[in-house]
C-alpha cells in the first residue's frame, strides 16, 4: 500500500446569495478531504503503521586493520563500507554525517586485538564536529597475547545518544597504550564457512526530533 498526501481541496467561491447547491458542493469537497486524512491517520496509527514511516538510519563497517603509529596520538576510526542508509552517510572516511536534525542512537562494535606479551588498553570515544564529547570515553582492557602468533582478541561495544543538527558529524576516535594493540579485521573463515569480521561496525538510529 502507498500512502498519498491528499491535495488541499479547491473550494468553490461562495455566491452572494444563499445557494443550497453551493453548500452541497462545499460540504462534499471538505468531506472528501477529511475522509482522506482520516484514512491516512488510521493507517499510520494501526499495528503496522510503522512500515509507512521513514526515519534516518545507517549501518556501516570497515574491512581494514587499523593500527596506530604512536601511543600519544588520537586516531579517528575509519569506516569504508555502507550496508544500508537513509539520510546518514560517511564523509571523509570517518565522519558519520546526518541530513536531518534530531536525537540519534549511535552504537559501535569494534574488534580489538593485542599481539603484545603484556596486557594493554585501548580507549575509544566520540567526537562531534571535531570536538570531543564529554564523558564519552570507554577503556577496553586487553589481556596479553596467547602466543607469538596468537594474539588476544575481544569485542568492545558502546552506544550513545547524541543531539545532532543538520550536517553535523560524529567520529569514533581511539588511542592505544602499545602499537601491537589494534583494531583488527579477520578474513572470512572456512570449516565451517563463516563471514568476514569487520574491524568496526557502526549503526545509527534516529530516536526523536529535537
Amino acid at each position: 500500500m502507498i500512502i498519498n498526501n491528499p491535495a488541499v481541496p479547491n473550494l468553490p467561491k461562495g455566491p452572494r446569495e444563499y445557494s443550497n447547491r453551493f453548500i452541497d458542493q462545499f460540504a462534499n469537497a471538505l468531506r472528501l478531504y477529511f475522509n482522506q486524512l482520516q484514512n491516512i491517520t488510521q493507517t499510520l496509527l494501526g499495528p503496522k503503521g510503522g512500515q509507512y514511516l521513514q526515519y534516518p538510519y545507517g549501518a556501516f563497517f570497515d574491512t581494514d586493520d587499523q593500527t596506530a603509529a604512536s601511543t600519544t596520538v588520537a586516531y579517528p576510526i575509519t569506516i569504508n563500507s555502507t550496508a544500508i542508509s537513509n539520510g546518514v552517510s560517511i564523509q571523509n572516511a570517518s565522519e558519520i554525517t546526518v541530513e536531518q536534525e534530531g536525537i540519534y542512537n549511535i552504537q559501535f562494535r569494534v574488534q580489538l586485538s593485542n599481539d603484545d606479551a603484556s596486557p594493554q588498553d585501548i580507549d575509544i570515544w566520540f567526537r562531534q564536529n571535531g570536538t570531543d564529547v564529554a564523558n564519552s570515553n570507554t577503556r577496553f582492557g586487553l589481556a596479553a597475547r596467547k602466543g607469538p602468533s596468537d594474539p588476544f582478541h575481544t569485542v568492545g561495544t558502546v552506544n550513545l545518544l547524541l543531539e545532532l543538527a543538520v550536517n553535523d558529524y560524529v567520529q569514533l576516535v581511539w588511542r592505544t597504550t602499545d602499537l601491537d594493540a589494534r583494531i583488527e579485521e579477520y578474513a572470512a573463515g572456512t570449516s565451517p564457512t563463516r563471514p568476514e569480521i569487520p574491524s568496526i561496525i557502526v549503526t545509527v538510529t534516529f530516536v526523536s526530533g529535537i
